[in-house]
């Protein structure tokens, strides 16, 4: 199914913003843990969808997920723990999905990259427990081999 690329592109960007702006990311999970989903390229690689807002998660709890609940991380916890975790495990991000279940994939590391950077554009302080600091985060991500 063909997506439509620059939707898809906004839709990443303003994940970005939103969650640097609001330092909360949304997933949804149920009484047998996260949702999560097959590649639409791959179905052997596996993809957790987040999101920026509550309500575009809860328009996800449907069909398979309906007994999903929309959950908010905080994003220090999603940088640190998920997106290095999830780096370490291959599995992809699914960011600001639809209600078709469409939406970018991309590797984790980079969407915690592009927040990192967007933190520090807007001159936003956040405490990790890993790292003093978000150039330290942004070192660390950038020198990690892929």
């Amino acid at each position: 199914m063909l997506q439509d690329t620059a939707a898809i592109e906004s839709k990443y960007q303003l994940f970005i913003e939103r969650v640097a702006a609001t330092k909360l990311v949304w997933a949804l999970m149920s009484k047998t843990g996260w949702a999560n989903s097959h590649s639409h390229d791959n179905e052997e690689v596996t993809v957790v969808p987040f999101w920026s807002e509550r309500a575009y998660a809860k328009i996800c709890a449907r069909d398979d997920w309906r007994s999903y609940v929309p959950t908010e991380i905080p994003l220090a916890e999603f940088l640190e723990s998920w997106c290095v975790g999830m780096a370490e495990n291959e599995t992809l991000a699914g960011i600001n999905w639809d209600a078709n279940m469409l939406g970018k994939e991309i590797d984790a590391l980079q969407v915690a990259l592009d927040i990192l950077n967007r933190l520090s554009v807007i001159n936003s302080a956040i405490a990790f427990k890993n790292y003093s600091s978000i150039s330290e985060f942004i070192g660390e991500i950038s020198e990690s081999p892929e």
